[in-house]
């Protein structure tokens, strides 16, 4: 990232790194620590926590660390990170509160437990870097109006294909053109893939079944395509998004769509399969001025009027720690909703689900995400996604079809929900008194 190097290498040249925690310790979890800990100058991951103590030595055994502390006390943590040791607990809300951290990266994937740790580290006024879509995509918004007020930064993550794509966005806006579509580009899409189907996959990578599977069924690209949404005032199309299949570049997919209609939507977020290059991220945007279009047909990007850029490529935990030093060294986010959601992802039936079975979680057997746009995801009163596991059903719901509330009992005393109230009441407030002024 151009000037977050050079910020960093004067960061280590002065003897003051950065000081990161991270929590989780899973798959992406300890390719961070290998990131920070031997390649990033001018940042030290101090503390790492996973609710299985072992995951977290692994982290750090894994990026060379041999010799680090076990913290079962705040009073440890500090003492620990104080006399230059790297410290691993059980405990996550030590972190959250610790002295001696700048920031948290948060890398669980859970959206109640993350839901307990960004709040528990925003009141300790720490910066938090998400790599963690499906707690955005569920409460983002009302979690940024604390962080907001705490006067902290939260963010998604550079690497993950939502800062991907922001960076992408946020260069094409700096060029003067104006972005009405940002994409996704997928090699698979099988809303029925489940644990058992992509149980080889995992094993191969050595990645968790459930979590290869969000990726398969399409709910993680719902959860990714919505934070964007969120981001960057876009909309989807229909529900599920257009989700093209194409085998061609993605230059070429710049005369699949409508400009008149991108414009009428506001733009929108999207997905595509099977395109070229992938796994890589794309803008298509125009530009009003015919001189400055002259100059783009010469510099090879066509005659338009929608011009393509993209990445080829996202290199998810190796540029992680550059969100953590944009934080903490400028105060710069690389993703945060913009206030109000303007897309949510919305619970749909896997199979046929009986009345009285408990639905289980995202990349399992029962369930599927799917984007919506939140007026009309309110309108129906249908289900998020990220609220759906531990859920209850009262009937019976057929396979694809959406869930409502109505259709659920929620387990009691969760955060999450908590929070999903909040900010329903929240942003319905601000629109009545936007309207009153």
């Amino acid at each position: 990232m151009i000037i977050v190097d050079r910020a960093l290498q004067a960061r280590a040249e002065a003897g003051n790194p950065i000081k990161v925690g991270m929590i989780g310790a899973g798959f992406m979890g300890r390719g961070i620590a290998n990131q920070i800990i031997n390649s990033l100058p001018g940042m030290e991951l101090v503390a790492i926590s996973n609710r299985n103590i072992d995951s977290a030595k692994r982290a750090y055994a894994e990026a060379g660390i041999e010799n680090y502390a076990v913290a079962d006390s705040i009073t440890e943590l500090e003492t620990a990170i104080a006399n230059g040791k790297y410290v691993v607990t059980e405990d996550a809300m030590l972190l959250c509160r610790a002295d001696g951290i700048d920031a948290l990266v948060e890398v669980t994937g859970a959206v109640e437990f993350g839901a307990h740790v960004v709040m528990e580290a925003i009141a300790n006024k720490k910066h938090v870097i998400m790599m963690n879509a499906e707690l955005d995509g569920t409460v983002g918004s009302i979690l940024k109006v604390y962080a907001d007020k705490a006067g902290v930064v939260l963010s998604a993550c550079d690497g993950d294909q939502p800062g991907v794509e922001m960076n992408l966005y946020r260069f094409v806006k700096s060029i003067g053109l104006t972005p009405l579509l940002c994409g996704n580009i997928k090699g698979l899409q099988d809303p029925y893939r489940n644990p058992t189907t992509q149980e080889g996959f995992a094993k191969r990578w050595g990645q968790n079944p459930m979590m290869v599977t969000s990726f398969a069924d399409g709910t993680k690209i719902s959860f990714e395509q919505a934070i964007v949404a969120n981001a960057t005032g876009l909309r989807v199309a229909k529900r599920g998004m257009l989700g093209y299949d194409f085998n061609g570049h993605v230059d070429e997919m710049t005369k699949m769509y409508d400009v008149d209609q991108l414009k009428e939507w506001g733009g929108i977020v999207d997905y595509v399969v099977g395109t070229k290059p992938g796994p890589g991220v794309f803008v298509f945007a125009t530009h009003d001025d015919p001189k400055q279009r002259h100059y783009l047909n010469l510099y090879k990007l066509g005659e338009g009027p929608l011009y393509s850029f993209y990445t080829p490529y996202h290199l998810c935990h190796f540029e992680v720690p550059l969100s953590v030093a944009r934080a903490v060294l400028f105060k710069d986010y690389v993703l945060s909703p913009l206030g109000a959601p303007l897309v949510d992802v919305v619970t749909t039936a896997k199979i046929d689900l009986k009345a009285g079975e408990t639905l289980d979680g995202i990349g399992c057997y029962m369930t599927y995400g799917q984007c919506e746009n939140s007026e009309i995801a309110q309108e129906q009163n249908l289900l998020p996604m990220g609220l759906a596991e531990g859920c209850r059903l009262k009937r019976d719901v057929s396979k694809d079809q959406v869930l409502t509330y109505d259709d659920v009992e929620l387990p009691t005393g969760r955060l999450c929900d908590k929070l999903r109230a909040e900010q329903n009441a929240y942003f319905a407030s601000s629109k009545t008194l936007a309207v009153a002024k």
